[in-house]
């Protein structure tokens, strides 16, 4: 995407600039008369536009940041002798850096800012699980449950004005094999919804939002929540930060039949020492059967803490515990350690990364991320993700451990294992 853009950016400038007298002298020592670019990067550089370095180099073959890419675009918005098919470039390439452009103090009219003002993002993907205990957990008695899953994700975005956006997330998904005489479970969902509001280091979001506690910042995931709620958050600070939300877990979201009261309280540290700590408050009815006393409220109480090393090197640790939760002999702390090295980047060809981390998913996991360790079982956990082509991610994690509600059940079969596999197209 940058280079198209700064593709299209010079050609505006070239095109603009075609009744120009070029300067004879050479302004850059590495941009030779008899270079391709020669008559557009002297342009450039007369209209001041593109400046070079203290050395006398352009050094063109250079990857440019944003912010770079800004400064050129509130050049050419400064131009005042463009065509209307130029200028009406250069303000889509306004829209494109609006932030940048803010951040640099250059005005962006609401013309220019909403050219593009819905963005469309999405992925499609395919994911086989299978899960194996010793001890059923399904209604059927089996003890050996795969799963083959399509999603096709739509995130549309929307700017308001400067300060507000909205954003949604749509699922549509499809059970790949159903069992004969299962329910039909496809649907199309409208995952989340929200208005988001952002005042420098001030943040606020309205609706339907994502859930993910703080922990999951690591690769294995969320030891908490990793789900959706209705209602508000709010975010203040820059390197330590506070995450205040309160709303309500409905069915679809919570385990439980009936919606959830919920208000959760977030203090995070982040640099390359993070530390955090999280608490998290939930009332309903359905909560009775699982606490101490008969109770309805759960209150968990969770800690984390990384080191990054290097660029490639992460280690990372979360525990929660609930001094509420009681279920036979189901422990109320859940905790995972984890080492991650590198990581699959969507627009990086052939980047990669994988982890190992020990998990236990017990009595103060909620909802937690589930893709590799199950809920309600302890042991480890391995995973990697590779980048096959641009914007198509190979992913897998397998799981083998105990299964912990076997122990409740009074079983000692209590193995339990999981294998994941996931490709994503990214759009």
């Amino acid at each position: 995407m940058k280079k198209t853009l700064v593709s299209a950016l010079a050609a505006v400038l070239v095109v603009g600039a075609a009744g120009t007298t070029f300067a004879a002298a050479n302004p850059f020592s590495d941009v030779p008369r008899d270079h391709w670019a020669y008559d557009a990067v002297t342009q450039l550089a007369n209209d001041g536009v593109v400046e070079g370095y203290g050395d006398g180099t352009f050094r063109g073959d250079r990857n440019i940041t944003r912010y770079e890419m800004a400064q050129m675009v509130a050049k050419a918005m400064a131009k005042g002798d463009l065509s209307a098919s130029d200028r009406a470039l250069v303000d889509r390439l306004a829209a494109e850096f609006a932030d940048e452009l803010n951040n640099l103090g250059v005005r962006v009219s609401n013309l220019e800012r909403n050219a593009d003002m819905v963005k469309w993002n999405g992925k499609v993907e395919y994911t086989y699980t299978s899960d194996r205990t010793e001890v059923s957990r399904t209604p059927s008695g089996a003890t050996k449950v795969n799963d083959n899953n399509l999603l096709f994700r739509l995130e549309p975005s929307a700017e308001i004005n400067s300060h507000w956006h909205v954003n949604a997330r749509l699922d549509a998904s499809i059970k790949v094999n159903k069992d004969a005489g299962e329910e039909d479970n496809d649907k199309v969902t409208l995952q989340r919804a929200w208005a988001q509001g952002d005042y420098g280091n001030f943040n606020v979001k309205l609706g339907k939002l994502e859930m993910l506690s703080a922990e999951a910042y690591a690769k294995p995931g969320a030891i908490v929540f990793d789900r959706e709620f209705s209602g508000a958050e709010v975010n203040f600070g820059k390197d330590l930060r506070v995450k205040l939300q309160a709303g309500r877990m409905g069915s679809d979201e919570f385990q439980y039949d009936k919606a959830a009261n919920y208000q959760g309280a977030e203090l995070q540290y982040n640099g390359r020492l993070t530390a955090g700590l999280g608490y998290y408050r939930l009332n309903a009815e359905d909560l009775q059967g699982m606490l101490k006393n008969n109770k309805k409220t759960m209150q968990i109480f969770g800690v984390n803490l990384a080191y990054r090393f290097d660029k490639y090197n992460f280690l990372s640790g979360a525990y929660a515990y609930s001094k509420d939760f009681k279920m036979g002999n189901m422990p109320d702390k859940s905790y995972q350690i984890a080492y991650e090295y590198r990581g699959a980047e969507p627009e990086d060809r052939g980047s990669w990364g994988a982890y190992v981390a020990y998990r236990q998913i017990a009595g103060a996991s909620v909802a937690p991320t589930t893709d590799g360790a199950m809920e309600g079982a302890r042991g480890i956990e391995i995973g990697a993700d590779y980048t096959l082509l641009p914007n198509v991610v190979l992913s897998a994690k397998y799981f083998r451990g105990k299964d912990l509600y076997a122990r409740y059940l009074g079983s000692d079969k209590d193995r339990a294992s999981k294998l994941f596999g996931r490709v994503e197209f990214f759009f």
